[in-house]
């Protein structure tokens, strides 16, 4: 390369990285900005954030009917957390007491807003024009708008009502084109489940015979009443008419909130304060910015010239993260800042790769440029595969998951395709263009060292018997806890649960003072530190959320508040809340990563055409979460929400770092003449004494940050974070001593070509 066309592009790159951080820290600063300001029901222009790092709105309904049944509960709970999606990805839906359910709806701090888009959940119905006896079923009243004719159970036993709003699966505003004029209305497109499909499909038929109507009924009026035009049979199909694409959006709104079994009536709306406490977001902040300048002075430390490079690169990978975060519009919470911290570690991990790629060919005798280019080239298909992968996992999350965990999935992915794109386009430019202006010394790139080849292969057997005992340990303690009278992990009010406190304390707390001063004093009363609170903008009003508590408990938290904090007895109602996961989604997570598990092992199975390969890194991904089991179990960390983004980055981190250690195994067994047991255990262990120092340099780099949230975070960010790093340091030790240890044992003694037997018969001639 030219030193011209070399300055050039460094100076692109730079002048890149100067605007991606003026721009980043406006992002950042507008967030902080507009989080302090949502006690005056400002919205937020900065990134969305989750109801745990800034708050939102809680809107309460009541379920109108009597004596509802369990199911119909959970199934309401479960149509509203669809509802809520459109809003955010990050939301909380739950039963409060017998006869309420709450919403939650973080990055909005307009109630009144919310509660005229959702709209009153209710009843909807698609009723046909005329019944079995030939007359009309509805038609247009003296004002104008159609009315029934008939009630709702004569025309459910007549057989007038086709379907419920459950049969719709999806109703979404769109503009269609007229292929006639080539204009665009507005229009909305339905899709139905499979058996109101059919049912569609014979009523359209007849309609369009006899040139009848389909009417939409909803909340005890009609919301749209459109002629049939055609017979439709495919389960599709849209509705003409609505002036404005507002109009098509509202009327797709109905249809949607609609499909809920009970009915429901707003009852109270409020704007609550961040769930984690006003530092949580700050505090993350600072242990980032700091995390990121330890990995980068780290980097340079270890590597030179080629660290800085690295830094670089990681600087941009960072600026365009946040920045893509704000314009996808993407709801951050406490496990989508896990996905970018993963994120980070395989930013990182691949520029370590290919620095140490580059670093062997400069020891082979190669020349530095050449060194540079076939540096990249050999450390492609270990950093594709290994993203491959996770983004394989992400894809999967965000297609079955729900909630927090296709927040997750959204932030991983983007963090996934700008770490490679930083690794492989920014960071290769940055080394030529370095090379092109005149550093072309060996010593700026460095040599690769000789080491001696540790035989790994030998003590297997030793790691295999670790792991299992610590698996074991963790299991033991699950049984002894629930022996006990406990339960077998520590489950914290969002899977179980717990009691809602809502008191007036006669003047405005900050959500810091909520976190300094009350939260403290609640905990030392229940003898439990899993509490969120939360303050009520508008009010004197702080809500409290904790364990289950006994009629006792709840008095004795009663009594603190009235003596220490002078609150109007009165004033303090407690009532049961259900999990703000339901179940549902944690039937979706655990789907979820059952599947993107099978997909993994089929995409390294196909690219290492060896389902030994796939195996081993499979069983190893497995233990790095009996591991973090294990750790939850003993330390009796709360599980809550973040238990789940735990576990989602360990299994995305584990596959990538055992991938890089199989692509290793793969290029060395290459060149091998003869497979044996020798010749396999000798390319194992050469293969993994390859790549040591990239996998411990690698874990070093994300324990950095994960260790400076630890350190700098509140209480419930130390409770995410200490989990995580169980989970690195177990991701590390099973790439190293489980993955191809279990690899080497699965060639010898499991598929066709096993070499024990393959051996044995030979020597038995």
């Amino acid at each position: 390369m030219k030193k011209s066309k070399g300055v050039v592009i460094i100076a692109v790159i730079m002048a890149c990285l100067i605007g991606l951080g003026y721009y980043t820290t406006t992002i950042v600063s507008t967030t902080s900005t507009s989080q302090a300001k949502t006690d005056n029901k400002e919205k937020s222009q900065g990134i969305k954030l989750g109801l745990d790092l800034s708050g939102g709105v809680s809107i309460t309904y009541r379920i109108v009917d009597k004596n509802p049944s369990k199911e119909d509960v959970n199934d309401t709970v479960a149509k509203l957390e669809e509802r809520a999606e459109s809003y955010s990805t990050e939301y909380a839906v739950y039963p409060v007491g017998d006869d309420r359910i709450t919403v939650e709806i973080p990055g909005v701090y307009d109630a009144n807003k919310v509660l005229e888009d959702l709209g009153s959940p209710g009843s909807l119905y698609f009723i046909t024009q005329k019944g079995s006896d030939g007359t009309d079923n509805y038609s247009i009243g003296e004002d104008g708008e159609y009315q029934l004719n008939k009630d709702i159970d004569t025309l459910q036993q007549d057989g007038s009502i086709l379907f419920d709003g459950n049969a719709v699966k999806s109703a979404n505003a769109a503009y269609n084109q007229d292929q006639s004029t080539g204009s665009k209305d507005p229009v909305v497109q339905l899709v139905f489940n499979s058996d109101a499909a059919e049912i569609f499909g014979d009523a359209t038929t007849k309609a369009y015979a006899n040139k009848e109507s389909i009417g939409i009924y909803y909340d005890d009026h009609f919301i749209s009443v459109p002629s049939v035009k055609s017979a439709i049979t495919d389960g599709q199909c849209v509705i003409e008419g609505q002036a404005d694409y507002e109009e098509a959006e509202q009327l797709a709104t109905f249809i949607r909130v609609g499909a809920i079994n009970l009915k429901l009536e707003e009852m109270e709306s409020s704007v609550v304060g961040a769930q984690l406490g006003g530092k949580a977001l700050s505090s993350s902040v600072k242990a980032a910015v700091i995390g990121l300048i330890l990995v980068m002075l780290f980097m340079i430390v270890c590597y030179g010239l080629s660290g800085v490079v690295a830094s670089l690169g990681l600087a941009i990978y960072t600026t365009l993260v946040v920045s893509l975060i704000y314009l996808f519009e993407i709801t951050l919470t406490l496990p989508g800042i896990a996905g970018v911290i993963l994120g980070i570690g395989m930013a990182v991990d691949a520029n370590v790769i290919i620095i140490s790629r580059m670093r062997e060919e400069v020891a082979s005798g190669k020349s530095v440029l050449i060194s540079i280019k076939d540096g990249y080239k050999k450390a492609m298909s270990a950093i594709i595969d290994g993203n491959v992968t996770t983004f394989i996992a992400a894809l999967v999350l965000m297609w079955l998951g729900s909630g927090t965990v296709k927040g997750f999935a959204y932030t991983l992915m983007i963090s996934i395709l700008v770490s490679v794109f930083t690794a492989l386009v920014i960071s290769r430019f940055l080394n030529l263009a370095l090379y092109g202006v005149g550093l072309k010394s060996e010593k700026w790139y460095g040599r690769a060292k000789e080491h001696k080849t540790i035989d790994f292969i030998k003590h297997r057997w030793v790691y295999f018997i670790v792991s299992l005992v610590v698996i074991a340990a963790g299991f033991v303690g699950m049984i002894a806890y629930s022996a006990s009278g406990n339960r077998a992990l520590n489950f914290s009010l969002e899977f179980m649960g717990g009691t809602s406190i809502t008191a007036d304390f006669g003047k405005d707390y900050t959500v810091e003072e909520v976190e300094e001063k009350i939260v403290p004093e609640v905990a030392s009363v229940i003898g439990d530190n899993a509490i969120q609170a939360s303050t009520v903008s508008g009010s004197n009003n702080v809500t409290i959320k904790t364990k289950t508590l006994s009629l006792e408990e709840r008095e004795s938290v009663s009594n603190m508040l009235v003596d220490k904090f002078g609150v109007d007895e009165s004033s303090v109602e407690s009532q049961s809340i259900g999990s703000t996961i339901s179940g549902e989604m944690r039937k979706n997570a655990i789907l979820a990563v059952i599947v993107a598990c099978i997909f993994m092992l089929f995409y390294i199975w196909f690219r290492f055409k060896d389902i030994r390969f796939a195996g081993s890194a499979i069983v190893a991904l497995v233990h790095d979460v009996l591991v973090m089991l294990t750790a939850y179990a003993l330390t009796r960390i709360s599980v809550g929400n973040t238990f789940i983004a735990c576990m989602l980055t360990i299994v995305g981190y584990s596959i990538n770092d055992t991938i890089v250690i199989f692509d290793r195994i793969r290029e060395n067994m290459a060149s091998m003449r003869k497979q044996t047991p020798e010749t396999l255990a000798e390319v194992a262990n050469r293969s993994l004494t390859q790549t040591l120092t990239r996998s411990i340099n690698t874990s070093i780099t994300t324990i950095i940050m994960v260790l400076l949230l630890f350190i700098l975070g509140v209480s419930s960010i130390r409770e995410f974070a200490l989990p995580l790093m169980v989970g690195l340091i177990s991701g590390t030790y099973s790439s190293i001593f489980i993955a191809a240890n279990l690899w080497y044992v699965m060639k010898l003694h499991l598929g066709k070509n096993r070499l024990v037997k393959k051996n044995a018969g030979k020597k038995k001639k």
